[in-house]
């Protein structure tokens, strides 16, 4: 049960009455006992609240920073007219609009009502309970009850670096000889044969074509296809690190949406395994048009765990996934503990049999601090700043002496900087 507004303001006029035209007990009674027989009126005709039937539909799925579109259906199976407020509860993240809504429905009727969901963060959000207050023809007091009715709406990874899909793609026709003159590289694919022009390697001398022919033959390459990425990302304490207003995984997840389409478009084959002490998400097999749509279903829900990663067990679910060569691009951090205590021992077996990438995510402030001067506490940042830049930049040198790749990058040049290591590595055949 609940009282309203009205009935505080009645009480208060009783009070008035009483104390200024019936100063007495039997006048107290008189005003009291009015006021408790319309309330108990009101609570009697007011519609039921346990027998309203609720149920949603709509939209599960949005794409964070989008909106989705929910409804709920309020069936007044009773012999009474609902008149009622109903609050519609959600998770401060879900962004939902309105919360609360007016309605009257007659017996034997239904209403539905609209919600707008526009999350702030990404993963599953669900709907809580609905709490129906349904208030007597009178105003003064209301019957209140709640109801379950489970909804989920998943906010996916919005995909932002994919502004930066077609200047790669652009750049991986340039390799793939559909733009530019086909060239040779390392492990690269046969292509086909042409006449010698200045310029061109000699090594690249089809001897028997030229014996053959009138002119001196080379041979064209084309970069690999059907080569094996693995994305991996470290969903560990260090990806818990907020860099902005966003973990570092949701940077991490970004880039690894646009290195997945482009790999795929490229012809290769991409996987994705998210771990720290055990595997969170895993894609495996997805064709070229399955594979966006499942890497986004996978990392929908993913959230770092404050646990230091297991780089051993990563290690050993990454060859476990990868029986031949392969691309490995890890999403991890940079920092030095993490690096030198986890990350340095289990690694030389992964690159001894795979090409891998390592890609963190840089924090902008620092190089900010770095640049700070005028005040002795900008000083002393600005060398905290450029110590901490020396010891990330000793850190990728031994993994470059490891033969890994090293993609240091702010969270809105990480994506792209991925992506041209990839084309790089593609062009340079070592793939």
């Amino acid at each position: 049960m609940a009282l309203t507004g009205r009935t505080v303001l009645l009480a208060a006029l009783g009070a008035l009455v009483v104390g200024l035209l019936l100063p007495s007990a039997w006048g107290l009674a008189a005003v009291g006992g009015a006021l408790l027989a319309g309330v108990l009126a009101d609570l009697a005709l007011a519609g039921s609240v346990r027998g309203l039937v609720l149920a949603r539909s709509g939209d599960t799925a949005v794409r964070l920073g989008g909106t989705a579109r929910v409804e709920l259906v309020v069936h007044n199976p009773g012999s009474r007219t609902l008149r009622a407020v109903v609050r519609d509860a959600w998770p401060p993240s879900a962004g939902a609009t309105p919360v609360r809504h007016r309605l009257v429905v007659p017996a034997g009727e239904r209403r539905r009502l609209a919600v707008t969901v526009r999350p702030t963060r990404r993963g599953d959000r669900r709907a809580s309970r609905v709490t129906v207050r349904s208030f007597g023809p009178l105003g003064l007091a209301a019957r209140q009850g709640a109801h379950e009715v489970a909804w989920t709406i998943r906010a996916l990874p919005p995909f932002t670096s994919r502004r930066h899909l077609p200047s790669r793609l652009a750049r991986l026709r340039e390799l793939d000889g559909r733009i530019a003159v086909l060239g040779r590289g390392q492990g690269t694919e046969f292509d086909s044969l042409r006449e010698y022009v200045i310029g061109d390697d000699v090594r690249s001398i089809d001897w028997r074509a030229t014996a053959r022919a009138a002119d001196v033959m080379v041979r064209t390459w084309r970069p690999e296809r059907d080569r094996h990425l693995l994305l991996v990302l470290d969903t560990g304490r260090t990806a818990a690190g907020r860099v902005g207003d966003a973990p570092r995984l949701d940077a991490a997840m970004d880039a690894a949406l646009l290195l997945g389409v482009l790999a795929s478009r490229a012809g290769d084959r991409v996987d994705l395994l998210a771990y720290d002490r055990t595997v969170r998400a895993a894609v495996a097999g997805a064709g070229a048009t399955e594979l966006l749509p499942a890497l986004v279903a996978a990392m929908a829900p993913l959230e770092p765990e404050l646990v230091e990663t297991d780089v051993r067990g990563m290690v050993s679910a990454v060859l476990a996934r990868t029986a031949r060569r392969s691309l490995v691009v890890l999403f991890t951090g940079l920092d030095v503990a993490a690096v030198e205590e986890g990350l340095l021992p289990g690694l030389p077996l992964l690159s001894q049999r795979h090409q891998v990438v390592v890609a963190a995510v840089a924090d902008p402030r620092v190089a900010e601090m770095a640049a700070g001067r005028g005040t002795s506490d900008a000083v002393y940042e600005a060398a905290a700043a450029e110590r901490a830049r020396a010891e990330r930049r000793g850190v990728a040198r031994l993994l470059d002496r490891l033969g890994v790749v090293v993609v240091d990058a702010t969270p809105e040049r990480l994506a792209p900087a991925v992506a041209d290591a990839y084309l790089s590595l593609k062009a340079a055949g070592r793939l």
